[in-house]
This record gives C-alpha cells, structure tokens and sequence, in this order.
C-alpha cells in the first residue's frame, strides 16, 4: 500500500503539511496525490470515530445475515447494490459460510430496525432469509479501542 494511503487510512485529520513531512515530500506533492486518490475514486471518503456514549448518541445497531439468491447472469452483485442503497444500511458484505449478505444497519430505535427488516429487506424478491443481532457496546471501533481505561491487570498465577 502506498505509504500516503496508509498513513490517511490510519488518521484521516493529519493535514497535507503534516504528511508531507512524515514522507520527505513537498505539500504540494501530497496535495496532489490526494486530489487524484480522490478523482480515481481510491479515496471514497473520511470518517470520524466517536464515542457516542459521550456525546449522548443513541443510536440502534444491528448485523443481519441475509440469504438470497443469485441472480442468473448478475450473482450476487444486483441485489447486493440494491440492498445497499437504503438509507439504513451502512455497510454490506458478500460473504463465505452460511449466509450471503452481511448487512449493517442503523435506526433511532429498535422499532425502526425491526420495520427496517420485516417491511423492505426481507419483503424483498431474491431474499431467502434474515437473522438480526442487534449491538448491544462497542469495543472497538475501526481499529479504535473504545475506552482508554490502562487497567493492566494480571492474572493471580495458582500453583
């Protein structure tokens, strides 16, 4: 991976200045680059890690593995994209094993997921079966630890 992507991919706030002089390059260079990462579309956009808990966000999360059936000369990929595309959803897999489709999604409330679920995606042609788990913390957060608590407790070793 290019140093400048993995450098973004790690901290997206660090600035063209910055950057550049973490890779012994001009700011215009990395501007540049970024410009074009952008244009080609290898960068599709940044994010921000919250801590909703702080901020008081309370927002319902849940990971629903969806069944479907390919489609004869579109696979997987038509339905995917059409799953996709909802509001709700915020993220979606073509997955190995027992399930297709891994599907993240977000509501005000457990209602919402719920309606979500019984009323478009599993109404949907092509979609054999759902099964919802909803989020109940977070941990981890793309690669973000969660709490920053160093509670760095052993174990009492027994004989």
């Amino acid at each position: 991976m290019d140093p400048l992507l993995k450098l973004l991919h790690d901290n997206a706030a660090l600035k063209p200045a910055q950057l550049a002089s973490m890779l012994n390059q001009s700011e215009a260079e990395v501007a540049a680059k970024i410009k074009s990462y952008e244009a080609e579309h290898v960068i599709l956009g940044y994010r921000t890690v919250l801590n909703e808990e702080k901020i008081g966000v309370d927002i319902v999360r849940a990971v629903i593995e969806v069944k479907i059936t390919p489609e004869r000369g579109g696979g997987f990929d038509r339905l995917a994209e059409r799953i996709a595309k909802y509001s709700e959803v915020r993220s979606c897999y073509l997955m190995s094993g027992g399930y297709d489709l891994l599907v993240i999604v977000e509501g005000n409330n457990l209602r919402e997921v719920a309606t979500f679920v019984s009323e478009k995606l599993a109404t949907i042609q092509g979609v054999v079966s759902t099964a919802t788990h909803f989020m109940l913390k977070p941990y981890k957060e793309q690669g973000v630890l969660m709490s920053h608590e160093h509670n760095e407790e052993r174990l009492a070793i027994s004989p």
